[in-house]
C-alpha cells in the first residue's frame, strides 16, 4: 500500500518549500483523468501553516473525492526558507508548488483552494495557471484582489461562516453574485472564521459542490 503523506523539499522562488503530498484514496472518485488540488493556508503572520486545521481538512476532503492533494507552508513557515513577502512572493511559491505537482502526475487537472490570505493567494494563482475549480474558503475580499478582471477563470465555489468574525458575509455574498463564474456560495450558519466545530460540515459541503463541478463536461 502507497504511504498516504509524504513530506517534500521542493525548489521555490525564494529557496526549499516545505510540502505534503496527500495520495487520493483508491476507489473514491473515477475521473477521467488525474487530478491534483493544491491548498494554501491562512496569513503566516497570525500562525498560518499548512497543518492548520481548516488545510488539512481540505486535503482530506480531496483524497476522499479521488484527488491528490498537497498542501505547503509559504516562504518563512516551517521548513520553508525565505520570508513573507505581503502576498506577492506567496503567489510564485504557490506556482512553483503547482507546477512541481503536475509534473509529478503528469496529464493531470488541477483544483486550486486556499483558506482565509490563502484564498487570496489560490486567487491570484488561478489567474496564471489554468485550474478546472478554485475554492475559497473565508476570502476576504475587501482586503486583496479577487478577480481583477471583472470574474474568475475557472468555475469558483466560496464558503463562508455565518459567524464569521472578520469577513462580512452579507457583503461577500453580494460580492459573489455580480460573477458568473461563481457557481456556488456555502454559508455555514454556525461556522465561524476559524470553523471550531464546523469542520465536517465545511467537508461535506463543499466536497458535494466540487463533486457536481467535477462530474459537468469541464467544456
Amino acid at each position: 500500500m502507497a504511504q498516504r503523506d509524504e513530506l517534500q523539499q521542493l525548489p521555490g522562488p525564494a529557496g526549499i518549500i516545505e510540502a505534503c503530498w496527500e495520495n487520493a484514496e483508491s476507489g473514491r472518485g473515477e475521473w477521467p483523468q488525474p487530478l491534483v488540488a493544491v491548498i494554501a493556508h491562512p496569513h503566516p503572520l497570525y500562525g498560518g501553516a499548512m497543518d492548520n486545521k481548516v488545510v488539512t481538512t481540505l486535503a482530506r476532503m480531496y483524497r476522499r473525492l479521488g484527488v491528490s492533494a498537497v498542501r505547503f507552508n509559504f516562504r518563512g513557515v516551517g521548513a520553508s526558507a525565505g520570508s513573507h513577502d505581503q502576498g506577492r512572493g506567496e503567489v510564485e511559491d504557490m506556482l512553483a508548488v503547482v507546477h512541481w505537482a503536475q509534473a509529478r502526475a503528469p496529464g493531470s487537472a488541477l483544483l486550486l483552494a486556499g483558506y482565509s490570505f490563502g484564498s487570496a493567494i489560490a486567487a491570484a494563482a488561478s489567474e496564471r495557471a489554468a485550474a478546472r475549480h478554485l475554492a475559497l474558503v473565508a476570502p476576504p475580499v475587501d482586503r486583496y484582489p479577487y478577480a481583477p478582471g471583472g470574474d474568475f477563470r475557472c468555475p469558483t465555489t466560496i464558503v463562508l461562516g455565518g459567524a464569521d468574525e472578520l469577513v462580512a458575509v452579507d457583503e461577500v455574498s453580494a460580492w459573489a453574485r455580480q460573477r458568473s463564474r461563481v457557481t456556488g456560495v456555502i454559508v455555514l450558519p454556525e461556522a465561524s472564521h476559524f470553523f471550531h466545530g464546523q469542520l465536517v460540515a465545511l467537508e461535506r459541503e463543499l466536497g458535494t459542490a466540487v463533486s457536481a463541478v467535477l462530474s459537468a463536461d469541464p467544456s
